[in-house]
């Protein structure tokens, strides 16, 4: 389960929208905005993220408890 509040909170701080980034991992807003709400991402999809955010703690957020 990700910590979306988290998640959230990096992709404003790089200036970013959440659509924004749906379009950066190849996806449509409509299911980012989905995957934030059930806390699910593919491992393809959360290494991009990881990538073009330059998160550096990325097992707090993606693999929280």
């Amino acid at each position: 389960m990700i910590r979306s509040d988290e998640l959230r909170g990096i992709i404003a701080k790089r200036g970013l929208t959440q659509s924004k980034v749906a379009r950066i991992i190849g996806i449509t807003p409509k299911t980012f905005y989905e995957k934030m709400k059930t806390g699910v991402f593919g491992s393809d999809e959360i290494q991009i993220m990881i990538n073009e955010l330059k998160i550096e703690n990325p097992i707090d957020i993606f693999f929280a408890d």
